[in-house]
């Protein structure tokens, strides 16, 4: 008998592979064909382009058990995930389509078979809903399946809302394919409360939907109409957790096998014996979801789909805290998942090290910051009056410590409070906008200008081609005209070209137009639509239709090839060495240098890349042979092709091949063999946004020169040490250590000179309302000698305040000391940061002592006037 969740994902495929539907392996979590979506939230997602007609597939019946995320964006179940029975940030959603194949009888009749003839559930426990409408669905539901009349629910449109506005009439958006739908629920008994859908108590958890059968048979237009489709398809949606809870005879999710395992493992590890425990439900959930999106290339970061990632993995955490979790945890569990849907997943599997690295490297990261923005969380609380967080606050929290918003409403939930929400938008909105104002936008040419013709690319066999001048723009304003003048500098479109236009990173060729009477110098091209643009200057009048010869520069293309197809060896080396989570983030490839940006969660050790660089010109050496194939896009993923998250493809690709080492969609233009490519090497390594890393390297003669420059400057150093080349560096690290402890001994000197000194400042100090009180200007003496001499100060006076001041190249270095008698009158946090204020800073510490910065020297004597007048008043 059915009963475990694998069972079921599997028993759900079989079905449908036996009524000849193409199972299709989960897509990405995140979408390949959709900008407007944050991640994969449905089964349908995948098919978009297939059921808008503008994707092509070899099948028109299709069936998956598709990985969904449901935590940012318009569907967002973060706040409900571990308190209710079926909210989960990650799910699984078993789907069966037509594309234009079958329609409601045979979706009907299957989604019946299945549930009551392979999963055997009582047909008297099912009932359906339908549009209000939807006579075809009533009929077929009614007379061929034989359910009850009386089980059949009529859902029609929301009341005071518009036609079509109903829980059962589904829509891909405000036009486009849409139609009516039908919904299969599960009675879970009359023990539990709730009514059936449609009714006052439709809320409860007496009914839950399982099934979801939309009939796509419309295409609304803007003005409402609602047009028949040419061939209505199938979307269906079936939450595999759901339904195994069902077949396992428990009413909550968090109960089937999965969760259960999950739970437990979880609660072994963090030693809670309360198997019940909400926490432990939000932690198992969330394993899931951490764990895949990083499978799908995600990194934590502060924006877009790392950010929702970092949300999630820092709720994880904050419920491990709440079961007082002692050190990481989180990352641990890895393991336990693996256990459950490694065989569905084997790239859990594969992955597994770099998913607990990334988790780890984010448990110690928000570790560090969770107690004390818990203890600042708790002091906002004790002080709050009424039961809502002030938006500030939580923009607090969050700046400071890294609290996201909805964990802060998380914490408050749990006392019975809730937070501004409004407030802590504008508060961040108004970062955003600081932020923004230091950026500068400068002109683009592809948002300015248009062009409707088609330029045909003849640069991947042709340093030259014979071309018709198609239309003209002028630089000055951007409009479109019939001709150039000589000296006029502007854009030249031609029929065909050789110059390949900026895409991809790669930038465009440069180079001349030959025509009779003189030439139009090529800067650039770029792309305007379909259209090649050549950005120059005109050296001849040039107009409409006329006849050009254009030339590329020959070598500066082959230093840009160079750099571009060393990109490609560069990913897959790193994919190698780092792991396949390492995705291509940007890349810029001109005739000096190559840049390639890419996703990975710390800085990569020198070693790897030695490691990386070596790997590299290892398939260089082999002089592979680069090979260009057009193919259809899932023929060119099948062969293990890599494509970038995110980027439109047609049907038809080119794929890159270099040797066995890499393989890519790639439009660019590529050097015949890696060995063309002469040499990489890499000159840095660097971070440049949270979770993103970016190499520069140079390739061909520029490697060399590069090579050269650094062996001259090995020199330069030997010569100054006064050593020979291979022994430089010892030479240096002897001098560097000799540095070090002069400069240590020389610290240690100055340290006594301030003690001393210190030492004779005691007699300058006065009485305010008999306390003792030191205030001085020191003059030139270094901030690091300041704690030394209060110490000093403080043990000779026995009683009293002292206040210090110091300047150093325009820094200001300030520190007050209070000895324990007094600190129940003064406290030295609040005094130094008195004086910072008026030097240009601000500081604090300790009641004892504190230490403050500034950078305005030239008010330190008007700002240490104020000192006797402040103490007066708290000494009074």
């Amino acid at each position: 008998m059915i009963k475990s969740t694998s069972e079921v994902r599997q028993a759900f495929l079989d079905f449908f592979a036996t009524k000849q539907h193409q199972i299709v392996k989960s897509s990405s979590l995140v979408p390949g064909n959709d900008a407007t979506l944050l991640f994969t939230n449905a089964g349908m997602v995948p098919f978009k382009d297939v059921f808008l007609g503008a994707e092509h597939r070899s099948y028109t019946r299709a069936t998956s058990a598709q990985r969904c995320v449901r935590a940012g964006g318009k569907h967002n179940d973060l706040e409900n995930v571990g308190y209710t029975a079926r909210h989960h940030t990650f799910f699984e959603m078993m789907g069966n389509f037509s594309f234009g194949d079958y329609f409601k009888e045979k979706a009907i009749s299957y989604a019946w078979e299945f549930l009551t003839t392979v999963l055997g559930l009582p047909k008297e426990k099912l009932l359906v809903t339908i549009y209000d409408t939807d006579e075809e669905a009533y009929a077929y539901w009614k007379d061929e399946i034989g359910v009850p009349a009386e089980k059949i629910i009529r859902i029609g449109d929301k009341p005071g809302g518009k036609k079509f506005e109903s829980d059962n009439f589904w829509s891909m958006g405000d036009t486009g394919p849409c139609g009516p739908c039908s919904e299969i629920f599960y009675d879970h008994g009359e023990h539990i409360w709730g009514g059936p859908p449609g009714s006052p108590e439709e809320d409860g958890d007496r009914f839950i939907e399982i099934w979801n059968i939309v009939f796509m048979q419309f295409n609304r237009q803007s003005n409402g109409d609602m047009d028949p489709l040419p061939n209505p398809s199938i979307d269906t949606g079936m939450g595999l957790e759901r339904i195994s809870a069902i077949m396992q005879d428990v009413h909550s999710n968090y109960e089937i096998d999965i969760f259960q395992a999950l739970i437990k493992d979880t609660a072994a590890l963090l030693n809670c014996t309360d198997l019940e425990h909400k926490s432990l439900r939000v932690i198992s959930d969330h394993i899931r979801s951490c764990s895949f999106l990083i499978v799908d290339g995600v990194v934590p970061s502060n924006e877009g789909r790392g950010y929702v990632l970092r949300r999630i993995i820092r709720r994880a955490i904050r419920h491990g805290h709440k079961l007082e979790a002692q050190g990481n945890f989180f990352h641990k569990l890895v393991a336990s998942l693996i256990k459950q849907m490694g065989g569905a997943y084997p790239e859990l599997v594969q992955q597994q090290a770099i998913i607990e690295k990334l988790l780890r490297i984010e448990e110690e990261q928000f570790g560090r910051t969770l107690d004390r923005g818990m203890l600042l969380l708790e002091d906002i609380l004790a002080n709050l009056s009424g039961d809502t967080i002030k938006g500030d606050d939580v923009f607090k929290l969050y700046d400071t410590y890294g609290f996201p918003a909805d964990l802060t409403a998380d914490i408050a939930r749990e006392r019975n409070l809730k937070i501004d929400q409004d407030g802590f938008d504008i508060a961040m909105g108004e970062q955003r906008e600081r932020a923004q104002k230091a950026s500068q936008f400068g002109t683009d040419y592809n948002q300015q200008l248009k062009s409707d013709h088609t330029t045909e690319f003849k640069g991947y066999d042709n340093d030259s081609y014979s071309a018709t001048v198609v239309e003209l723009f002028n630089n000055q304003d951007h409009t479109a005209i019939s001709q150039l003048n000589a000296g006029e500098q502007g854009l030249v479109i031609l029929d065909h070209t050789p110059f390949y236009a900026e895409s991809g990173g790669q930038v465009g060729d440069s180079g001349f137009l030959h025509l009779d009477g003189g030439t139009f110098e090529v800067n650039d091209t770029i792309k305007l639509g379909n259209a090649f643009a050549h950005v120059g200057t005109a050296h001849t009048n040039i107009g409409l239709n006329r006849r050009v010869k254009a030339e590329i520069n020959v070598e500066r293309r082959s230093a840009i090839t160079k750099n571009h197809t060393a990109t490609h060896l560069l990913h897959a080396a790193l994919r190698k060495v780092l792991g396949e989570h390492v995705t291509q983030k940007g890349s810029l490839c001109d005739a000096d240098k190559l840049r390639f940006d890419f996703s990975h969660f710390e800085a990569v050790t020198a070693k790897e890349l030695q490691t990386v660089e070596t790997m590299v010109n290892d398939e260089i050496r082999r002089n592979h042979a680069r090979e260009t194939q057009s193919m259809y896009i899932d023929e060119a993923k099948e062969k293990g092709a890599m494509a970038l998250f995110g980027e439109k493809y047609d049907d038809e690709v080119r794929v890159v091949t270099l040797g066995g080492f890499s393989i890519e969609l790639c439009g660019g233009v590529h050097v015949d063999r890696t060995g063309d490519i002469g040499l990489l090497k890499i000159v840095s390594e660097s971070g440049i946004a949270a979770g993103v890393r970016r190499i520069e390297a140079v390739t061909g003669t520029g490697a060399l020169n590069f090579i050269n420059q650094q062996s001259a400057s090995l020199a330069s150093i030997a010569s100054l040490v006064k050593s020979d080349v291979s022994n430089a560096g010892n030479k240096v690290e002897q001098l560097v250590s000799r540095t070090k402890q002069l400069e240590k001994e020389i610290a240690q000197l100055k340290q006594e000179l301030a003690a001393q000194a210190g030492s004779d400042l005691v007699n300058n100090a006065i009485e305010i309302n008999g306390i003792k009180v030191l205030i001085a200007d020191l003059g030139g003496v270094e901030s690091k000698a300041l704690r030394g001499m209060v110490d000093e100060l403080k043990n000779k006076m026995q009683s009293g305040v002292i206040m210090l001041a110091t300047a150093n190249d325009d820094k200001v270095g300030l520190i007050a000391g209070v000895t324990k008698d007094l600190v129940g009158r003064v406290k030295a946090g609040e005094l130094v940061n008195m004086v910072a204020q008026q030097v240009g800073g601000k500081g604090g510490g300790r009641p004892d002592m504190a230490q403050a910065g500034g950078s305005q020297p030239e008010n330190i004597t008007a700002a240490l006037a104020t000192v006797s007048p402040w103490l007066a008043e708290k000494l009074s």
